[in-house]
């Protein structure tokens, strides 16, 4: 795999920068601070993506790359994999997922997994190499190959251990010694007795004979709660039926209320037709007695009538008998004086007659006048009475029909609230015999028996709730007890899984070594052979790894010696070949080297053997050489090997 070509939009302190890149050696030059570590920074982040994840670091990569001016937060790298293929991605890093081209210019993104954290894997799939391994081991800067000399052993050590492991940060021995270390602190041995493993089955016995002794209070909660329930239960029925006994109630109280109203008013009407009979009795009497009043009367009248004109004819008689002597003394009396006085006899007795009739016709018309008057009193008497017994006969016709209407709409109304009520409860009283009360006080009674069976039920539920706070801390005890058991059981299950999981991880572990001392170990030691071989021009020949003595060098003259006894240089030159040597496995793609400022603490000569040994030894590569010296440059014009210089300004 190849990198052509880079093109930065606007990247840290780079903006729109273009860079292109040749096959085998490239050399990137910049004075400090020109942005190599940038562009090397920018290289990765294009391929797998820039994390907002601080992990430990002041800031995060988007933070200290993200450009202080613009919004334009981009770029563009092209490659070619070792089959021919190209490819342009294009990222903005603001955005998680980048647009990948193939040679066409077609959009391929989707053609390629797409994790939810670490976005579209495109370079993953490509070269089977991840970001870690990327700069692990194609990336090489000079924190990785500066070496003190106090660090010389450390170094050393990674050697072996990758000789060994395959990892330069894996030791085979350490890993087992922490191993062991970890399972005799997290687990322990038999003979350990404060250890976790230990401690909890101590604790377990012991848990176990105390949970021996609560366990009957268990068995006795569970009766006392079932107890309550079957007393809830019922408690909660007779309140139903107390419910239901109350609504009856009050309907068979309301049907009483409208009964005393209907009572009323038959009482009323009773009172009316006795009042009606009363008034039809006052009435005979009074026709009665009008009648004997009226011949009474009539008789006084007759009388008067007869007197009248028995007077009447006696002054006619009279009259005519006074006229009779005044025409004899007319006649025979000659004195004119007598005759007058005679002759006034006749006016004044008509005048006395005149008057004497009147007198009593006057009496006969006041009495008829007396008579009418009586009569009219009478007769107004009996209407009175005749009215108001209309009047009352019509109030007891309203009153019969209201009574008739108030007893058909209270059985109708007392019936519907009735069937109402018994079905709404129907299926809520276990005791359907109360629903076929239907007398008051029946119901008053069955009401006075559930109270106090309620008021029985309250007492009994009151000495259980005490019985259950007396039980209940040794049962909660007990349930704490089983608690820490099951956790206890979970813990030693976690902790024996964790033995053998540890047991298995050394047998692998310890299978694995082997494995890899048999066959990687050969390669990577024939590798090391061949390598210092070249570097030190042959003043070592053979590299192998011994379990007592770790790193052994072959010497020209054919003795072993232990690696630390090697100078820091080749040490340097010994680890930075096979970190190098490692990428041929690591990925189906031949990835390009990058070594940024690698060869900084190199002297000349040991400068001009790295590069020789880069050349020769990976001829199919691309390898690219960050620095802020022409030295690399000067060497490799002096050997006459081409190479392709980008020179950042």
């Amino acid at each position: 795999m190849n990198l052509q070509k880079l093109k930065i939009n606007a990247y840290g302190k780079l903006k729109d920068k273009e860079l292109e890149f040749k096959d085998h050696i490239n050399i990137i030059y910049g004075k400090n601070e020109a942005g190599k570590s940038t562009i090397l920074k920018f290289i990765t982040n294009m391929l797998y993506g820039i994390s907002k994840n601080k992990n430990g670091k002041p800031y995060s990569d988007f933070e200290k790359y993200k450009p202080w001016e613009g919004e334009d937060f981009s770029g563009k790298i092209e490659y070619a994999l070792d089959n021919g293929e190209t490819f342009e991605v294009f990222r903005d890093f603001r955005k998680k997922n980048p647009q990948i081209f193939n040679e066409q210019k077609e959009d391929i993104s989707k053609q390629f997994n797409i994790d939810k954290s670490r976005g579209n894997e495109f370079f993953y799939e490509q070269t089977k190499m991840d970001e870690t391994l990327f700069l692990s081991t194609i990336v090489i800067n000079q924190e990785e190959v500066k070496l003190e000399k106090n660090e010389q052993t450390i170094l050393i050590q990674k050697i072996a251990n990758l000789v060994g492991t395959g990892d330069d940060n894996v030791s085979y021995k350490r890993a087992i010694d922490r191993i062991n270390r970890r399972q005799l602190e997290e687990i322990g041995t038999q003979k350990s007795r404060e250890k976790p493993l230990n401690v909890l089955l101590r604790e377990n016995e012991n848990l176990k004979t105390e949970k021996i002794e609560l366990e009957k209070y268990r068995n006795t909660r569970y009766e006392i709660e079932e107890n309550k329930k079957n007393l809830l239960e019922k408690f909660s029925n007779s309140e139903m039926e107390l419910e239901y006994l109350n609504e009856i109630k009050k309907i068979y109280e309301e049907e009483k209320i409208e009964n005393e109203k209907i009572k009323i008013k038959e009482n009323i009407k009773k009172e009316n037709d006795e009042k009606i009979n009363l008034n039809k009795k006052e009435i005979l009497e009074i026709e009665n007695g009008n009648k004997k009043i009226f011949e009474k009367n009539n008789q006084k009248i007759d009388v008067l009538i007869k007197n009248k004109n028995k007077i009447k004819n006696n002054f006619i008689i009279i009259f005519i008998l006074l006229i009779l002597i005044n025409m004899i003394q007319f006649i025979f009396i000659k004195n004119t004086i007598i005759k007058y006085i005679f002759l006034l006899t006749l006016p004044t007795f008509l005048i006395f007659s005149i008057l004497f009739l009147k007198n009593k016709k006057n009496k006969i018309k006041i009495l008829k006048k007396e008579k009418e008057n009586e009569e009219e009193k009478i007769n107004n008497e009996k209407n009175n009475y005749l009215n108001e017994n209309k009047i009352i006969e019509k109030n007891n016709e309203q009153l019969k029909k209201e009574i008739n209407e108030l007893k058909n709409n209270l059985n109708i109304n007392i019936n519907l609230k009735n069937e109402k009520i018994k079905n709404n409860y129907l299926n809520k009283i276990k005791n359907h015999k109360i629903l076929e009360l239907n007398n008051l006080n029946n119901i008053q009674e069955e009401m006075e028996k559930t109270q106090k069976e309620l008021n029985s039920i309250k007492i009994k539920l009151h000495e259980l709730d005490f019985d259950k706070e007396n039980v209940e801390p040794k049962v909660d005890n007990l349930m704490k007890i089983e608690e820490t058991l099951v956790n206890n059981n979970e813990k030693i299950v976690n902790l024996r899984k964790l033995e053998k999981s540890m047991n298995l991880a050394k047998e692998f572990l310890a299978r694995a070594y082997e494995k890899m001392k048999n066959t990687v170990t050969p390669k990577f030691t024939e590798n090391l052979s061949k390598n210092i071989n070249e570097i030190t021009d042959g003043k070592y020949t053979n590299v192998m790894v011994q379990d007592d003595k770790g790193l052994v060098v072959e010497l020209e003259n054919g003795n072993y010696v232990e690696a630390n006894r090697l100078s820091v240089g080749t040490i340097d030159q010994l680890y930075l070949s096979l970190r190098l040597s490692m990428t041929e496995d690591l990925s189906k793609e031949k990835m390009p080297i990058i070594l940024d400022e690698a060869f900084a603490y190199y002297d000349t000569q040991r400068l001009e053997n790295i590069l020789k040994y880069l050349v020769n030894t990976y001829p199919d590569r691309q390898i690219m050489i960050f620095t802020c010296t022409e030295r690399e440059k000067d060497v490799l014009t002096k050997l006459n090997i081409p190479y392709n210089l980008i020179h950042l300004s």
